[in-house]
């Protein structure tokens, strides 16, 4: 199952689900998709979708999952991480009104640039290629240890340092 996570802020992310709509209809996707879509006016036509989940529920889905779409939020992706989840980071983009900034951008190439996520390009263009990376093993994505519970807090700073 893959399941999408899109947090609970109260932006859209209707592009997001509409290009997965497009790849199930490509017949990119056929796996079970479970979607939690916010505050998305764009309700998907191939898979299953509720506005908002419980943290239990987001457990679940998380421990059912064998891939997982996120925002760049880093607490969903971490939660990802920390399962031993294959993660697809989405980036809210502010030219859209998906967010009040740009920061997703510099959070998602943070746990890119250190291969532990797939970062699908700010466009989406590349999302099928993403999940086809994963379905045939040529990911090359970092099994993520979280030893110190501040490394991700490390991470995006050191990054953030060098690169910007």
């Amino acid at each position: 199952m893959i399941f999408v996570t899109v947090g609970s802020r109260n932006y859209q992310f209707d592009r997001l689900f509409k290009k997965l709509d497009e790849l199930y209809e490509s017949g990119s996707l056929t796996e079970e998709m479970f979607a939690q879509i916010g505050t998305s006016e764009y309700k998907p036509k191939h898979f299953q979708f509720k506005d908002f989940i419980t943290p239990e529920e987001f457990e679940e889905k998380i421990e059912a999952a064998s891939i997982v779409v996120s925002h760049g939020a880093s607490g969903s992706i971490m939660k990802a991480l920390n399962a031993g989840k294959k993660v697809i980071a989405v980036t809210r983009l502010e030219k859209y009104n998906e967010h009040i900034n740009d920061h997703q951008i510099q959070n998602n190439e943070a746990f890119s640039s250190n291969g532990y996520v797939l970062w699908a390009d700010l466009e989406l263009t590349n999302l099928g290629e993403c999940f086809k990376k994963i379905y045939d093993g040529t990911d090359g994505l970092v099994p993520w240890e979280n030893k110190d519970p501040l490394a991700i807090v490390k991470m995006i700073d050191s990054f953030i340092q060098e690169n910007w």
